[in-house]
């Protein structure tokens, strides 16, 4: 697929716009586009019916619909996990899952989109930065992302959308604002931004600038840990970034936003699971609006970085909650696929492209 082209999905509605403007093409023909691209299952241009023939032999020899091919799928046994490999434009590889809620549960469909190809944090128990950086995300191929598992499962519209792929959000900040936008724009998917949680491992200005934004997204900080010098062995990023500024730049985005903050805490056995680590927890949250959300670890290659038992778990979720904290024990979907938090890792296959679609 040509580079030369440009990719519809990185344009805004008044991107397009300028861009029908300068091919001397009536503005409305740009929502009709627009319309297609975000709300239909079409894969050509041939299928934008009321569009003239025109309109649509210029948008072919000038861009793609869709810049990511989907190269594998895999679906977790219970069926409400899947992951697809996909392969970019340059060659390079992210993945993306979908979670799908039975109705009994509420029925949510969420996307979980990546932002990067591979991942400049690098953190010892993520499958991601263990692979390295690769590039950036446009705006488009974190959206396309979204818009293919909207066209694979009609019957179940996406309902909300986390960055918490691969990569790191707030180092690839204004793809991931762009995005944001068109996929809450109300000409489009109208995806409302309550509806959309953005992940960081914690970039403090690049939190500091979401608060700014206007939007009311929910953020949620991967933290691991209740001390620096434990968060500084996990997390590389806390090094730049220690723990009193990351807390202050969180209880600054609910003041700003209104929206409670969510910690994400992967325990791992005998590394960061303590009760009294618990407490450390406990004491470094007091006071704050925020949600804890605890994660057994997923298994990746590393076999130094294991889930705790059972028992080790619950207690110390209950020494948080006897502590007044709001904490969630999350459960894991995906794992068999390796579709799990810190599991993706899209290395390079010899794989054939799927025959699902959206090319």
């Amino acid at each position: 697929m040509s580079m030369d082209k440009i990719a519809l999905a990185d344009l805004s509605l008044d991107e397009l716009s300028a861009l029908f403007k300068a091919w001397g093409e009536p503005q409305f023909h740009a929502v009709q586009v627009w319309r297609w691209l975000h709300l239909s299952s079409v894969t050509s241009f041939d299928e934008m019916s009321d569009l003239p023939a025109r309109i649509r032999q210029e948008l072919a020899e000038n861009s793609v619909l869709n810049s990511l091919l989907p190269v594998h799928v895999q679906s977790s046994v219970d069926r409400e996990t899947e992951k697809v490999l996909f392969r970019l434009r340059d060659g390079k590889n992210i993945e993306a899952v979908s979670m799908r809620q039975p109705r009994r549960r509420g029925g949510r469909h969420t996307v979980c989109v990546s932002t990067q190809a591979g991942c400049p944090v690098g953190c010892a128990f993520c499958a991601t930065g263990q692979q390295g950086f690769r590039r950036n995300l446009s705006a488009g191929e974190i959206v396309e992302q979204v818009l293919f598992f909207a066209r694979k499962s009609p019957e179940s519209p996406v309902s909300n959308v986390v960055f918490m792929g691969m990569g790191e959000p707030l180092l690839n900040y204004e793809a991931t604002v762009k995005a944001i936008r068109i996929l809450n724009a109300p000409q489009g998917r109208n995806l409302g931004a309550r509806h959309i949680t953005v992940s960081t491992a914690g970039v403090v200005p690049g939190i500091k600038r979401l608060s700014g934004e206007g939007m009311q997204v929910g953020l949620a900080i991967s933290l691991h840990a209740p001390n620096d010098s434990l968060r500084q062995s996990l997390v590389p990023l806390g090094r730049k970034y220690p723990l009193r500024a990351l807390i202050a730049a969180a209880r600054d985005y609910f003041a700003s936003t209104g929206r409670r903050v969510s910690f994400e805490y992967t325990l791992f056995n005998g590394i960061n699971d303590s009760v009294s680590l618990a407490a450390q927890l406990a004491r470094l949250l007091a006071g704050m609006n925020c949600h804890v959300n605890l994660i057994p670890a997923n298994r990746n290659a590393d076999s130094t970085f294991r889930a705790p038992s059972r028992d080790r778990v619950a207690a110390f979720r209950d020494e948080l909650i006897r502590r007044g904290v709001t904490t969630t024990l999350r459960r894991s979907l995906g794992g068999d696929i390796q579709a799990g938090c810190g599991q993706l890792a899209a290395y390079d296959t010899l794989l054939k492209p799927c025959t699902s679609g959206n090319r």
